[in-house]
């Protein structure tokens, strides 16, 4: 089975109703991968497989990730990937709770073999504690994969200058935390994102960090390609209610970003004109 959504089967379903109106000109183009969907989402933490489902088809989502230590590779039928549609959902295997770049290159290359898909979605860990990412490791585990073949998609702190140099390394998409993995707090540091975005032309995808629908709207209007999240949905009281948040968050922060913000001033300024203004006399 071929895994993934290339662009030449993406384009065959552009034109369906559930698609933005300008779909076909605001597609996500990460390699040879095309996406109508810039909101991935993850597959843990759910009460149930079914939950999981419910939230995947809320969100709307066409990317979805899984961690290739829970596919279950003695018993592929019992594991989490047979409880996904790979016929409406591109799987993102993901090398998460690898510490080293020798881990993580492994566990890709399982992942390649068990999925069939040359997506990679790279995390290597510096500890337990913060989970955040070593950056030496992680430059080397992407120059690594690159090489191999890989379209990899390289999970980061929001540090400008190992955003270059993953970039340089040819990362398809860069994806600074927006915060702790799992910690809610939203983008702490949105000036580092805006510089990251000034600073390369590769994709640029919030990973990590979002707690509810404003985050993700904020992380859109910076100007970011995307935003991947689990914890936020799969944690919330509601789940399937805050997966139709971060989805409708999503298309509002794009469109904002899209159409512009007014300058910030420090003083009031009218909206109605003044001139020709009729005053309380009746003259103007």
């Amino acid at each position: 089975m071929s895994q993934g959504v290339e662009i030449r089967d993406i384009e065959q379903r552009e034109g369906s109703a559930d698609a933005p109106d300008d779909s076909r000109d605001d597609a996500l183009v990460l390699g040879q991968y095309r996406f109508t969907s810039r909101l991935f989402v993850g597959t843990g933490k759910y009460s149930s497989n079914e939950e999981m489902n419910e939230c995947l088809e809320a969100s709307g989502c066409e990317v979805v990730t899984v961690a290739i230590r829970r596919a279950n590779l003695d018993d592929p039928e019992k594991s989490l990937v047979s409880h996904l549609d790979r016929d409406r959902y591109t799987l993102l295997p993901n090398t998460a709770g690898c510490y080293s770049a020798e881990e993580a290159c492994r566990y890709a290359r399982l992942g390649r073999e068990l999925l069939e898909t040359d997506l990679i979605k790279l995390e290597v860990l510096g500890d337990e504690k913060t989970l955040l990412p070593d950056p030496v490791a992680t430059l080397e585990a992407t120059a690594t994969l690159v090489a191999e073949g890989f379209t990899v998609l390289t999970y980061t702190s929001d540090d400008p200058i190992l955003a270059r140099h993953l970039a340089e390394a040819g990362a398809a998409s860069v994806m600074p935390a927006g915060s702790p993995i799992g910690s809610g707090q939203g983008i702490l540091n949105p000036n580092n994102i805006r510089i990251i975005l000034d600073t390369i032309d590769t994709p640029v995808i919030v990973d990590a960090g979002v707690g509810t629908a404003s985050d993700v709207a904020i992380a859109m209007e910076l100007g970011v390609e995307g935003v991947l999240l689990n914890s936020g949905i799969a944690l919330a009281r509601d789940p399937v209610r805050m997966a139709r948040a971060m989805k409708n968050a999503l298309l509002a922060g794009r469109e904002a970003y899209q159409a512009g913000r007014i300058e910030r001033k420090l003083y009031a300024n009218a909206s109605s004109p003044s001139e020709g203004m009729v005053d309380g006399t009746g003259s103007s």
